[in-house]
């Protein structure tokens, strides 16, 4: 009896043992995981503090510290411009992105119309061609109406939002998984579609809601290809990302790559924060969205 007792607690204590060893090579594989992603965004923080401009140095730790290439970017460039345009379109197709996209999913995930299964399908094959596709027909078209140069903003917004319903499949998938019962029984009790959607169903999704305003926030931040495009070499309607790639020509980097550093330091700062603030939610949109759709 006591052999057995004694077997029992060695085969637990073997077990505990084994397990501890194998979380303990899983973070420390994690950490070397972490700090090779990390190790990049570290270069760039300390090369916005170098104060020698030059590009190709044979260091990575700055031999003098300094401000000089955030001062640079606020008083000798047009980087406030930029940033303002950018945070407006982020502010502003964050909106808009959400009410069509939350609009679009509640749709098709409650409604039932004749086409819905066809109008799915279509959308589903539209997302699939790049978007670049579209780009001279969209120039052409705000062209002609005033909206490229220094208006490329306003036409930047509405490019985002116009075909952000396609986007409905994650927030879909979400609202797929609320009880159509709790829809049924605001009806009964004389709650209109809109009553539905705004008192009942939106309170239940938060975490869609905080994960579409996040991407649509985002967005904005990293596009280059279409702003590019639209903004021609404008100054004054430039996001950050068409204004800071103006510095890496081969004339303009070996002066500005560490303000273009500095540049991309403040530039990721709003994002990081907001993400940060929302990583909860962001998670939970996600993973909820992912059930079923």
């Amino acid at each position: 009896m006591m052999n057995t007792e004694n077997k029992i607690k060695k085969t637990g204590l073997g077990a505990r043992a084994s397990r501890r060893l194998g979380n303990t090579i899983v973070y420390i594989a994690l950490c070397i995981i972490t700090v090779i992603w990390l190790f990049p965004f570290f270069g760039i923080v300390l090369e916005s503090f170098r104060v020698e401009t030059a590009m190709q140095v044979s260091y990575l730790w700055p031999k003098e510290f300094g401000f000089d290439n955030y001062v640079r970017l606020f008083t000798e460039t047009d980087f406030f411009i930029w940033f303002k345009n950018t945070g407006i379109m982020g502010v502003v197709t964050a909106a808009t992105q959400t009410i069509f996209i939350l609009a679009m999913a509640y749709v098709l995930s409650r409604l039932r119309f004749k086409g819905r299964r066809g109008l799915m399908n279509v959308m589903l094959v539209l997302g699939m061609f790049p978007g670049f596709l579209t780009m001279i027909l969209i120039y052409k078209v705000f062209y002609d109406l005033g909206l490229t140069m220094s208006k490329a903003p306003i036409g930047l917004i509405i490019v985002y939002a116009a075909s952000s319903g396609m986007g409905y499949y994650v927030s879909k998938g979400f609202f797929d998984t609320i009880p159509q019962t709790l829809d049924e029984a605001a009806r009964v009790d004389g709650a209109t579609r809109w009553q539905v959607f705004y008192k009942i169903i939106m309170p239940l999704s938060k975490p869609i809601v905080i994960y579409t305003i996040l991407m649509g926030f985002m967005a904005p931040w990293g596009d280059f290809m279409l702003a590019s495009y639209l903004i021609h070499e404008n100054s004054a309607g430039m996001n950050v990302a068409v204004g800071m790639f103006e510095w890496l020509s081969r004339t303009m980097v070996n002066t500005n790559y560490t303000m273009f550093c500095a540049a991309g330091v403040v530039v990721a700062i709003p994002v990081v924060i907001v993400f940060m603030l929302l990583q909860k939610y962001y998670v939970e949109g996600v993973t909820g969205g992912a059930v079923k759709g």
